[in-house]
This record gives C-alpha cells, sequence and structure tokens, in this order.
C-alpha cells in the first residue's frame, strides 16, 4: 500500500514535538526543531500539495505569491485583499516605537486609509519580493565608490529565460537570502533559495529553508513552491514534475501542541488537482482566479498563534 505523501509532512510534526531539540528562539515562544529534514511531491500526476489533515487557506497563499512577484514590500495591497498574514510584524514595530496599543482591525486600516502612515508603517523592508524582482544592481564609478542602478535583478525573469534557453544549466536558481539587506527587513527570508532542473520535458524544483514552522508556515510554504513550479512550467512548455522540499532548522512552537495532537491524529485525505483557467503573458501577469483547485477536501481549520 503506498503511503500518502503528507505522511511525510505529519511525521516530521510528530518527530519535531517528540524528539526535538528544545530551543529559545527570536520569538522568546521557544521551539523544538530538528535540523535536515527532506520531503519529495510529484507533481506529475496533477495533484498539488496543499495539506488536508486541516483546512488550509489556499486562496490566500495564492495572493501572497502574486504579492511576492509583484516586487511589492508594503502589506497595504495585502491587507485591501484581507489578507493578515505579515501584519503582526509592522504592527509590532508600530506598538514598540509609539507605545499605541491599537488593535489588528485599526492598525489595518490606517494602513489602507493613510498613504503617509502605509509608507512608514506598513513597509517591510527588502523582503522577499524586493529581491525576487529587483535585487539591487551597483555599478563602479570613480574613486572605488559605486552607485545605484535604478533598476535592479529580476531572477524570476531571468529564470524564465534561463530555463528556456539553457535547460541543462545548474544555474536555474533564485534566493531571497541578500545578506547586506537582511538587517533592514522585518523577517529575514525563511524559505530562501530555489532551484530547477529540467529532465526528460520536466520541471523540477528544490526549495531550500533554513527555518521552518511547521505548524503555520510549511502548509503555505509547500503549496507556494508546487505554485511556482507549475507557474514556470506552463510558462516555458514544460510538465511539472518533483519538488523536493529541504528544511534545516525545522521546528514546532512550543505552544503547538494541541495542534500536534490533533493534525496527526487525522487521516490524510487525497491531494486536490491543480489546473490554470489561462495561460497569462507572463509570471508577473496571474491573477487569483487564474488558479483552479479541484477536489479540496480538507479537515478542519486548527487555530494555533503566530509567533512574531
Amino acid at each position: 500500500m503506498t503511503t500518502h505523501p503528507e505522511q511525510q509532512y505529519l511525521d516530521a510534526m510528530r518527530r519535531a514535538w517528540e524528539e526535538g531539540d528544545e530551543r529559545v528562539d527570536r520569538t522568546g515562544v521557544g521551539t523544538r526543531a530538528l535540523f535536515g529534514v527532506t520531503m519529495r511531491f510529484d507533481l506529475s500526476d496533477g495533484t498539488i500539495p496543499l495539506i488536508t489533515t486541516k483546512k488550509v487557506a489556499w486562496k490566500v497563499a495564492v495572493k501572497e505569491l502574486i504579492w511576492f512577484l509583484s516586487g511589492d514590500t508594503n502589506i497595504r495591497e495585502l491587507v485591501r485583499q484581507k489578507v493578515h498574514i505579515w501584519t503582526d510584524w509592522p504592527m509590532a514595530k508600530y506598538v514598540k516605537a509609539t507605545g499605541d496599543a491599537i488593535d489588528r482591525a485599526t492598525f489595518e486600516q490606517r494602513v489602507i486609509d493613510d498613504d503617509d502612515f502605509a509608507a512608514k508603517w506598513g513597509d517591510l523592508g527588502p523582503v522577499y519580493g524586493k529581491q525576487w524582482v529587483d535585487w539591487p544592481r551597483y555599478t563602479p564609478v570613480e574613486g572605488g565608490l559605486f552607485r545605484k542602478e535604478e533598476r535592479g535583478v529580476n531572477q524570476i525573469a531571468d529564470l524564465v529565460t534561463m530555463i528556456r534557453d539553457n535547460p541543462t544549466s545548474r544555474r536555474l536558481i533564485f534566493t531571497g537570502w541578500n545578506v547586506p539587506h537582511l538587517g533592514e527587513m522585518a523577517l529575514p527570508p525563511c524559505h530562501m533559495t530555489y532551484q530547477y532542473q529540467v529532465a526528460n520535458g520536466r520541471l523540477h524544483g528544490i526549495l531550500y529553508q533554513r527555518s521552518c514552522d511547521l505548524g503555520l508556515g510549511f502548509p503555505f510554504n509547500i503549496f507556494e513552491a508546487a505554485l511556482l513550479i507549475r507557474m514556470l512550467a506552463q510558462q516555458t512548455g514544460l510538465t511539472p514534475g518533483e519538488l523536493v522540499w529541504m528544511g534545516a532548522d525545522t521546528h514546532v512552537y512550543s505552544n503547538h501542541g494541541h495542534l500536534v495532537e490533533e493534525q496527526t491524529s487525522r487521516e490524510p485525505r487525497a491531494f486536490p488537482k491543480f489546473s490554470f483557467a489561462r495561460k497569462p503573458e507572463s509570471m508577473f501577469d496571474y491573477k487569483l482566479e487564474d488558479f483552479v483547485v479541484d477536489g479540496y477536501d480538507p479537515h478542519p481549520h486548527i487555530s494555533a498563534p503566530v509567533a512574531v
């Protein structure tokens, strides 16, 4: 009998909870962590790894991915679409700086309504999208100095070109880990490096994560990584192949014990089928309605707190 691919995830969650190294982390919450976890998901059968042992808000994940690809680094567009997953970081910064014990709804409304407030408090720094599509480029000038170019490197556009023109390259890579910018980011990239291989007409991908919250982060991370393979494959005329996920510090937060117990007690259901409603002109022209998920039948949602 074939093991359901989601079982890899449930096993990692259970193992992290029962055997993981107990660590004091940046958030102060604490984690139980494994180091070096690998999972593999076959996309060639038309399915997509959308976790079924709890309901995942997959449309929110799609909106986040489109936002990354736009190069935007301000939460304003996200909250306009009722996406709240990035709000906690800038709101915490605002509360710390001002002492104003604002609630999330009020903070988000101010971001939407007030241009100056949004520019100052809604910006996350040069996070994912900035590095993916506008990695800063500098040109040497006289006196040993460098001039910043108006437009940076669009790693995603370059990746599509490389897949088309040089599919056997070992450099089909993009990354968000721009060392000089890490200190300016609200959160340095967790899903940091993506690499692809073309073989026998199939596009395979690896996602390397330096840090992964198994309870809340992984379901979005694996789904969006699979979407990227499917989008890149569609844009380059290839067939989706295998997604390999590699996690370094792979952890469960110490206040997620209820989530672990409930989720790992559930039986995975069939992954849904995935298709596109159309073929957009480029990687940067996808809209929410282009993503079609069919047959998603998850177990109920499990609430758990986010560590900021």
